[in-house]
């Protein structure tokens, strides 16, 4: 096993003690990081409409609101006022809304005109068109594809797909052709996958290999309340969910993949700024996402006091990399 993979493996199964903030020890002369050090990469979740029906899903349909594009805009200049490198785009799914058109103004703005360093997306991909990439597509640095298996029928099981949209195409299938879109228009193609007990067993070494993404995100299945738990959750997770054990051999299976980046529970809670359609930061480290207040009505610095954000374990996944294409793209 690479090195440096059983290092992360080891670090993402024993590092459940971490919590809040990284608050600084005057004792030992170390120093509380600044807004700006921490506010480096946020995962702005536009919307929460989507068209698929993951089971597992935390980040579920609660909502339809979606910001007009201008207060987007605002919003999004104030967090590179802050310290902002790189934005992703996630939902939901982002590509829902105006069919892609506020998606699409949105990655303009923030390489052009607010000139951060990565402008990233994940999406399940039903509705990216080739009339998209061409349009938009120079201004994305890393389009992510979620796909949780390499399966047809284990990604409908997962709940990966829509019966009422009728398309010629699999899941697999229009990864693929995105991936094909990625190399011609010039952007990194990065990989999701979400390990549950549908597909834990799976290896899908060869196709990862083939598919050859920048980065594979590999995530143990969350839990968290109000999303796909409890009695006012969208969705149940209880049956996709699987132990730290089955997750870290799923991790040994795929460790000689260079690409595999992976994280389990409680890396994915606290080590992501997460933002919210509304522009609120949500604290995912109590088992729940509890929204601060807006951006657009407190400022960044007031809200993000109430982000849960741990900058420790966001370093020790890794979370600042060689994110711009120009430095990615051979």
């Amino acid at each position: 096993m690479n090195a440096l993979k059983l290092e992360q493996i080891q670090f993402f199964q024993t590092n459940g003690n971490c919590e809040g903030l990284l608050i600084s020890d005057k004792s030992q002369g170390t120093k509380q990081p600044s807004i700006s050090d921490m506010l480096i990469s946020v995962n702005y979740h536009l919307t929460r409409t989507c068209n698929y029906q993951c089971g597992f899903c935390f980040h579920t349909a609660k909502n339809g609101f979606n910001l007009d594009l201008e207060q987007a805009k605002k919003g999004l200049r104030l967090l590179k006022e802050s310290g902002l490198k790189k934005i992703n785009f996630a939902g939901g799914e982002p590509f829902i809304v105006d069919k892609g058109r506020f998606l699409g103004e949105l990655v303009r703005y923030c390489k052009r005109e607010l000139g951060l360093e990565s402008v990233s997306i994940i999406s399940n991909g039903s509705r990216i068109t080739e009339e998209w990439m061409q349009e938009y597509g120079e201004d994305l640095d890393i389009m992510g594809i979620s796909c949780d298996s390499f399966d047809d029928q284990t990604n409908i099981k997962i709940g990966r797909f829509n019966a009422s949209e009728r398309s010629n195409l699999s899941h697999i299938q229009k990864m693929k052709l995105i991936r094909d879109w990625c190399h011609q228009y010039k952007i990194a193609f990065k990989l999701n996958t979400v390990v549950n007990s549908y597909n834990h067993l799976e290896d899908m070494s060869a196709q990862i290999a083939d598919i050859d993404p920048v980065r594979w995100k590999v995530f143990q299945c969350l839990k968290l309340e109000g999303e796909n738990s409890g009695p006012k959750a969208k969705r149940n997770v209880d049956e996709f969910l699987i132990s730290n054990e089955q997750f870290k051999q799923f991790l040994e299976r795929h460790s000689h993949l260079k690409c595999l980046v992976p994280e389990d529970n409680d890396t994915m809670r606290d080590s992501y700024i997460l933002l919210d359609e509304k522009m609120r930061f949500l604290d995912c480290s109590q088992g729940k996402k509890i929204p601060s207040q807006s951006i657009l009505d407190v400022g960044v610095e007031k809200a993000f006091a109430n982000s849960g954000f741990n900058k420790d374990l966001f370093d020790k996944r890794g979370g600042e990399y060689e994110w711009s294409k120009e430095r990615i793209i051979q």
